[in-house]
């Protein structure tokens, strides 16, 4: 597994633990069959049975009728058996294993279908070797295990990537923490961190654990814990939750949550716990797999019974019974699934759409509901500069926003971010500045052009006892952010922010509706911006100040209500609503957390892609029912013909049998490969 940082190897190595003991979130019937057998392994299989092969075509003496040429040497049925039976042991293994496994689950399913076809084969072709009359199927049991190795390494590969968001989160946290014993300030292992310790946390560094504030005041980023889009100004007496980044200040805390007691350690055991709830779908192609793989042996055994015990001879019963067993084998029920999971997953990540679970991307054709967090996912998660309004008659606009930049260039604070963009989209001059001074919960100060230039919000004016400057109509304070800009004490100007929505976010809606999907917006920002986000989009309905274990309660109560609900978030305050949701959508400009837990990952950060998912996912269910269809309806008619039902006027040998199953397979390939086209 990846590892963030090699500093979290403790942590990480018991958060492994967790997340190899819950399901993979893509589990499902079929792949409790072959979990014993690494992806890799399949492979590896593959390409070693695929050079074996070559030797068997060559020496098979049907492939020499049809190809033209006579190969013979004494030995070389003997030698053709060794090569088979070494494909049978090695390349066949996993198929036998698996079905000894479904057997013990008395669940029969594609594995068991896949080992009766290739025992059958070689049983049958040992015994023509030692002389039962009859010709061998040597070549059709190494085509067969090289086309069902290469067809369940496509489909693990694309279904098996294993969850990393536990150990994404667990990087969130740093690995080596500050403590104050003895009156001085030690360096400690985050491990070693227990409730009441004292803890100096620096400006820029990660808060490990949740506790209460002794001393200072800063400005601490939550977002990503509870969604609240803009820094949070924390002092003494305030609670502050691990996880969070302390932007200015020095904060002196007192743990109050360590280890498993903090909020970060429930929002993992909410994430497992969710993933490992909607680990049991099983897909479409196991459950035909299981119902053919009845039907085939059934039809297999009453073949033999029927000619046997007619006028037929042991040879000729026992040759009718393995061309059903072959002819009715996958081949192409076996690539239906993987070949369009593997072309659509190629198409998807071509378009900016990353899928992590193929069944919930399948699923993605039956939502009626699709939740979106707002900041960072409908809106861009930086603030934006919304007006520049000058208040003193010798200042232009201009020159407000250039005094703002001149102090402003020297914080790391969100709203100094969207001043310096500002700045360079209206390709003004950076006017230089000394005497950088943070004025904690307040603003920031400075001398600009021999001038003290102050950049504040209303705490200031409270702090000096002052009504705050009345602000101008045009601004809506439900959504804005205030900063006002004194130069020598007088109020010279003020800049609004707000977080700007995604310039396709209305378009999506849009589009969603017209697909009868209703759209809701689930944020942990305040009900006003909540409000004029979700009327301004035209969305079914909004909740504001939702924190992270209550999206998840949303997304279950929606869900209890009949709905098929798609999540789409950013943050790690997501991951349980993104887990707990049938679809869980992530935006890929959001955090590792959010994408490791998410089904799907738009790349591009385009809510529109939500639209091109779900669109793309019904085309993609679509080929994959084509696919199984055509599949079984060729069963449907080769294994009746393989029985001999019309015997004695048309008998399907053998041979016939192996290159209809052939044709059936390419004809399944090609139709995948017009997904492409679509």
């Amino acid at each position: 597994m990846e590892h963030h940082h090699e500093h979290h190897h403790d942590m990480q190595k018991e958060t492994a633990l967790h997340a190899h003991s819950a399901k993979p979130m893509d589990d499902h019937a079929g792949h409790d069959k072959h979990a014993g057998h690494h992806t890799g392994d399949f492979l590896k299989r593959f390409w070693v049975c695929l050079v074996v092969t070559v030797p068997v075509l060559l020496l098979s003496p049907m492939i020499q009728h049809w190809a033209g040429f006579h190969w013979r040497f004494s030995g070389d049925t003997y030698m053709l058996m060794i090569l088979s039976s070494f494909l049978y042991f090695y390349g066949g293994w996993p198929f036998l294993t698996g079905l000894v496994g479904e057997l013990k689950n008395k669940n029969l399913g594609m594995m068991t279908l896949v080992a009766v076809a290739i025992t059958t084969a070689f049983g049958y072709s040992v015994a023509v070797v030692f002389g039962l009359e009859g010709m061998d199927f040597f070549w059709e049991l190494a085509t067969l295990i090289d086309i069902m190795l290469l067809g369940h390494w496509l489909e693990m590969k694309s279904q098996m990537a294993a969850s990393r968001a536990l150990e994404s989160l667990v990087a969130l946290l740093p690995s080596i923490v500050h403590v104050e014993r003895d009156n001085q300030v030690i360096d400690i292992a985050l491990k070693d961190l227990h409730s009441g310790d004292v803890l100096l946390v620096k400006p820029g560094e990660k808060i490990p654990a949740d506790g209460l504030i002794l001393e200072g005041t800063s400005y601490v980023n939550e977002s990503m814990l509870t969604g609240e889009s803009v820094p949070v100004q924390k002092q003494k007496a305030d609670k502050v939750i691990g996880g969070g980044i302390n932007t200015d200040g020095v904060l002196k805390i007192q743990v109050t949550g360590a280890g498993d007691d903090t909020y970060l350690q429930k929002v993992i055991k909410m994430v497992r716990n969710a993933q490992g709830a909607k680990s049991n779908t099983q897909n479409l192609a196991d459950t035909v797999a299981k119902w053919l793989t009845l039907i085939s042996i059934s039809v297999g055994i009453l073949t033999f019974v029927v000619w046997y015990t007619g006028s037929q001879s042991l040879a000729f019963a026992l040759e009718r019974m393995v061309t059903v067993m072959v002819t009715s084998c996958p081949h192409a029920l076996g690539v239906a699934i993987p070949l369009v999971i593997a072309i659509s997953t190629t198409l998807s990540a071509t378009h900016g759409l990353l899928i992590r679970n193929r069944t919930a991307f399948e699923n993605a054709r039956n939502l009626t509901m699709i939740i979106f967090d707002k900041t960072g996912t409908l809106t861009k998660g930086s603030h934006e500069v919304q007006a520049i309004i000058a208040q003193d008659k010798q200042f232009s606009d201009d020159q407000i926003l250039q005094f703002a930049a001149a102090i402003q260039q020297n914080s790391e604070h969100h709203i100094a971010h969207g001043v310096i963009r500002k700045l360079k989209e209206k390709k003004l001059d950076l006017w230089p500045s000394t005497d950088f001074t943070y004025l904690p919960g307040v603003g920031v100060m400075g001398i600009v052009n021999e001038r003290k230039v102050m950049a504040v919000g209303p705490n200031y004016f409270k702090q000096e006892s002052q009504a705050v400057p009345t602000i101008p109509d045009q601004v809506d304070q439900a959504t804005d952010t205030v900063n006002f800009i004194l130069v020598d004490g007088k109020l010279a100007g003020l800049i609004t922010f707000a977080d700007s929505l995604r310039e396709n976010a209305a378009e999506a809606v849009a589009a969603l509706k017209k697909m009868n999907i209703k759209t809701f917006l689930l944020t942990g920002d305040n009900e006003k911006i909540a409000e004029a986000v979700s009327k301004k989009l035209q969305m079914d309905g909004y909740l504001a100040n939702v924190l992270p274990h209550e999206k998840q309660d949303k997304v279950r109560a929606f869900q209890e209500k009949g709905e098929v609900v798609a999540m789409t978030g950013d943050g790690v305050n997501d991951a349980p609503a993104l887990a707990q949701a049938d679809v869980g959508i992530a935006i890929g400009s959001g955090t590792d957390v959010a994408a490791e837990t998410a089904d799907i990952i738009l790349v591009n950060s385009d809510p529109m892609d939500v639209v091109q998912m779900i669109t793309f996912g019904r085309a993609t269910y679509r080929k994959m029912v084509q696919n199984l269809a055509w599949a079984v309806g060729y069963n449907v008619i080769a294994i009746p013909l393989a029985a001999g039902v019309l015997y004695p006027t048309f008998m399907l040998s053998p041979a016939m049998g192996a290159i209809l199953m052939s044709a059936s397979t390419i004809v399944v390939a090609i139709n995948a490969k017009l997904l492409r086209v679509q």
